[in-house]
């Protein structure tokens, strides 16, 4: 059974190692399980509340898989008002055998959904599990009428019980068609004894229960039968026994052609909960992702192999420490990175020479693909053409201008590309103080993140409103993903890459890390406002596209910066404007070199 697929559900992180120890018991040979957390949001709050949770409850669940080969290294924490129609999506995609879940008393919504919707919608086997958590128990009764949840719940009762430690309580119809149970207790040796009731089946569970540790129950027992009293016989066995109880619902395989789910049916939501649920599950911590070996294996176990550029222009003061820094922890103490190159702007100090003497491959960005695409200025041609000289299957950017350079900077960008495949790109994101006379102040950096780029991103774009620092120089993302977009040459080519990466791959392909506090040289207010005027282009480029107008071509490139010096106050005059580079795929010497077939 190497295919079986558990879906284990939690909605809290206690005792996180006897649900996992749980899942292992009624997991087959060679079976995997796939946890998911849920963090559920009451209504008229944002989803973006239950980012914290989510990260806690996301760092607790790896904590507790780490030494568990067989639980899938992708977890996922969902954040919703519903969060367990998520998961519900989730095991419909995965074709999973057994659903496991986490609850609270009987009668309680799961992660926003009834325990009878959960019977209805999954077509899998399914295991509720009531309480405040589970221990291996000593005796266990077993409450079962019949039909597929006879085996199902014979391996939860085996999960939970010792040896022979099982009561089978039978219901029956007519005393006189209760079959041979004699030729169960043969099958099953774990149970010590039968009874059979044929009426007050309620009192009867709980009479028995007295006894036991915990119940194991059939989902026909959901609703009372024929001459029981009112109300839910799982709820009043909850209540009267003190008791977890497990509710079974077994799924019969060659029955499934006749058991059609019903729809999995979403209620219709606004955009910006759509953005407050990525922010909650797609933003995390580099902290997240410290552990270097579980990285490391991810990496060999994934086979993929990763590159780190560093664009630099004139950094000779900080780029020695970038480089010694990263390549030490990063290279040579533990092999995540299999290379870094620097791609210099033709810098006029010592900056490729520092970087030469680190061992690390130099390369001009003008003097690459000169002959066949010639060349531009700008920090986005040097990554747009770090795709032609890196290798990896990841690439990840990290700017050379930062003081306070750590490695979190890199794995909490790498992190979440090893950890969920779905995602595609990561951007960082820190405070940023500023210096202001030599001195540092806490806040005060980001000044066209905040002036330009977020509130041009909240008027056309308000998907990717969530995006922290849109503009920040540290992100990564798989090589065939960036391959397929455009780079602008210049300032812009971080909006560019945000909202072309969201049009091919959506929402769920972009994430975000808190890399903490970045230190660097704060640009001076011109150098600022000629970023800005850039970036405005790039808006209007990707808007006209989007709504078929031209602007641009009307538009002037030119942007008159006003200059107030001791000896000197005057308008001088700058040509600004991004070249829109194409798709690295599409020139013909990358894919010669990456060994990529010509799509024509």
């Amino acid at each position: 059974m190497n295919d079986y697929k558990l879906v284990l559900a939690l909605s809290n992180a206690t005792m996180l190692d006897n649900w996992i120890e749980l899942a292992l018991r009624l997991l087959p040979e060679g079976g995997e399980i796939h946890v998911r957390g849920m963090v559920t949001v009451e209504a008229g709050v944002s989803l973006s509340e239950g980012m914290l949770p989510a990260r806690a409850m996301r760092d607790a669940i790896y904590e507790a898989a780490r030494n568990h080969p067989s639980v899938h290294d992708e977890v996922q924490v969902y954040v919703d008002y519903q969060p367990f129609m998520r998961v519900l999506e989730n095991i419909a995609g995965l074709e999973a055998d057994l659903l496991l879940a986490q609850c609270g008393a009987p009668g309680q919504l799961i992660g926003g959904v009834s325990a009878d919707d959960i019977f209805d919608l999954v077509p899998s086997d399914v295991v509720l599990v009531s309480g405040e958590g589970w221990e291996r128990r000593g005796d266990v009764l077993m409450a079962l009428r019949g039909g597929p949840n006879i085996s199902l719940g014979v391996r939860v009762a085996q999960a939970l019980a010792a040896e022979d430690s099982i009561t089978l309580f039978h219901a029956a119809d007519r005393r006189r068609t209760a079959p041979d149970l004699e030729l169960v207790m043969r099958a099953v040796p774990q149970i010590a004894r039968t009874v059979t009731a044929v009426t007050a089946i309620t009192d009867g569970i709980v009479r028995e229960a007295a006894e036991h540790k915990a119940v194991v129950m059939g989902a026909s027992f959901r609703r009372p039968q024929k001459g029981e009293p009112s109300g839910i016989i799982v709820e009043e066995v909850y209540q009267r026994a003190k008791l977890p109880v497990v509710l079974v619902r077994g799924t019969q395989q060659e029955a499934l052609e006749f058991h059609q789910p019903k729809p999995l049916l979403m209620p219709e939501e606004s955009l910006s909960t759509r953005v407050d649920r990525w922010f909650a599950e797609n933003t995390f911590h580099s902290g997240e992702f410290s552990d270097l070996r579980e990285l490391v294996s991810l990496k060999e176990k994934r086979g993929l192999s990763i590159s780190l550029a560093l664009p630099a222009l004139n950094e000779q003061e900080t780029v020695g420490a970038v480089i010694s820094t990263l390549k030490k922890a990063l290279m040579d103490d533990m092999p995540l990175i299999d290379e870094i190159v620097l791609m210099d702007s033709s810098s006029t100090d010592n900056t490729v020479a520092i970087a030469q003497g680190n061992g690390i491959p130099t390369y001009i960005h003008q003097e690459i693909l000169r002959d066949e695409v010639g060349s531009f200025s700008g920090k986005g041609e040097a990554l747009w053409k770090s795709l032609y000289v890196t290798k990896g299957d990841i690439i990840a950017w990290v700017d050379t201008d930062i003081t306070n350079i750590h490695p979190r900077f890199l794995y909490g960008l790498i992190g979440p590309l090893l950890k969920h495949q779905q995602i595609q790109y990561v951007k960082g994101f820190y405070a940023r103080p500023i210096q202001v006379n030599g001195k540092i102040q806490a806040f005060g950096g980001g000044r066209v993140t905040e002036l330009v780029a977020r509130p041009l991103l909240n008027l056309f774009y308000p998907e990717l409103s969530g995006i922290i620092q849109p503009l920040s120089g540290e992100y990564a993302g798989r090589r065939e993903a960036l391959e397929q977009v455009p780079f602008f040459s210049g300032y812009g080519v971080e909006t560019g890459l945000i909202i072309d990466l969201h049009e091919r791959y959506g929402l769920a392909g972009i994430a975000q890390s808190d890399l903490e506090v970045r230190v660097h040289h704060n640009q001076p207010l011109l150098n600022l406002s000629k970023m800005s005027f850039a970036i405005l282009q790039v808006f209007i480029a990707r808007l006209e596209g989007r709504y078929g107008v031209q602007l641009l071509d009307k538009a002037n490139r030119s942007m008159k910066l006003v200059v107030q010096e001791p000896e000197r106050f005057a308008l001088d005059i700058a040509e600004i404007g991004d070249v829109e580079r194409p798709p690295m795929i599409t020139i013909p010497a990358y894919r010669e070199k990456h060994g990529i077939a010509d799509p024509t």
